[in-house]
Order: C-alpha cells, then sequence, then structure tokens
C-alpha cells in the first residue's frame, strides 16, 4: 500500500513503480535529449522519435505510426487507441464491471 495516497498493488513491484510518481524519480534517460522515464518500455517507445522508426500499424487502415498517443497517467503506459487505455486503467482503479 502507498503510504503517499492509500492506493494498494498486488506486487511490491508495482508499488515501487508507482511511487515514482511522488518522487517524480524517473531513472531511464534517453541519451539524445535528456528526457526521463519511469520505465525503460517509455523510454523505448521515445526513442522513435529520433530514429523515424514507425513501429505501429493501424489493423484497419494499414497505415504506420511513430506512437501511442493515450498515456496512463498512474504508470505511464501507452496506447494507440483510448478505448484501450480505458480498459487498462481497470488495473489502477480495481474496477471490474462484468460479473463472473
Amino acid at each position: 500500500k502507498c503510504l503517499e495516497c492509500g492506493k494498494s498493488f498486488v506486487s511490491k513491484n508495482h508499488l515501487n513503480r508507482h511511487q515514482m510518481i511522488h518522487t517524480g524519480e524517473k531513472p531511464y534517460k534517453c541519451l539524445e535529449c535528456g528526457i526521463g522515464f519511469r520505465q525503460s518500455s517509455d523510454l523505448i517507445h521515445h526513442r522513435v522519435i529520433h530514429t523515424g522508426e514507425q513501429p505501429y500499424r493501424c489493423l484497419e487502415c494499414g497505415r504506420n505510426f511513430n506512437e501511442r498517443p493515450f498515456h496512463c497517467s498512474d504508470c505511464g503506459k501507452s496506447f494507440l487507441q483510448n478505448y484501450n487505455l480505458v480498459l487498462h486503467r481497470r488495473v489502477h482503479t480495481g474496477e471490474k464491471p462484468f460479473r463472473c
């Protein structure tokens, strides 16, 4: 459980990552521009700005994109579609809209 805001997490790793929000810690730095990130995966996604790579392909239209514009404010994870972000947010809120 986070002592700062009271949120609970399923693992110590998730708690540690969450606490970086409060401390402002961003240990993964881009060597090209110096921007910091909480997770290594966010740094990897950021690097496409410098390389010009377009690794994300739209399954509907076939176009390629170089970023995931929808970001989770809790953990920094990024998504191509807002809908997927909305689904992901349930990890943090504990929302379970469907009955077993």
